[in-house]
């Protein structure tokens, strides 16, 4: 860059994720035999995101026994920014390419008796209105699981439009 030359400017969606006060991490690589995302048409279909922070699962355990639903909440969080991190490796760095957030399905960790699935899983979903605006909006599926990858407390995957 000359001396004249003005840095670039972040686009909306960084600029939003900056004012959240979030820091997204480098994409994550695959643990097993699959691909972090797949592209089709003008869909992205990230594969499950875990609640990983500087290499390590943070949040573990079984929801109502192990860790609390809030617990649980800020696990989904992490989850969509991982995710989020992700569609951004698919967009080639630029976030405003995405158009919508089109589905989350989202699986939790936990004994029979737990019910409350939904609400761990709006950490992930007010994460991605709280980003996008209105095109975070989208469909969604919240289940219940005996045991997830690495003892991890919440599993996330999207499927985001982008052009």
């Amino acid at each position: 860059m000359s001396d004249h030359e003005e840095p670039a400017m972040a686009g909306r969606t960084e600029t939003q994720i900056k004012n959240l006060k979030i820091t997204l991490p480098a994409a994550a690589t695959p643990v097993a035999n699959y691909v972090p995302f797949i592209i089709t048409a003008n869909l992205i279909f990230v594969s499950g995101q875990l609640p990983m922070q500087d290499g390590a699962v943070r949040y573990k355990g079984s929801v109502g026994t192990d860790i609390s639903a809030q617990d649980a909440q800020e696990a989904a969080k992490l989850c969509a920014i991982n995710l989020i991190a992700q569609a951004k490796a698919a967009c080639d760095g630029d976030l405003d390419r995405i158009k919508r957030v089109v589905k989350l399905t989202g699986f939790v960790a936990s004994g029979p008796s737990f019910t409350d699935h939904p609400t761990v899983v709006n950490g992930a979903s007010d994460l991605m209105v709280n980003v996008f605006g209105d095109y975070g909006r989208h469909s969604r599926a919240a289940v219940g699981s005996s045991s997830l990858p690495l003892g991890a407390a919440v599993e996330i995957e999207a499927i985001f439009e982008f052009e």
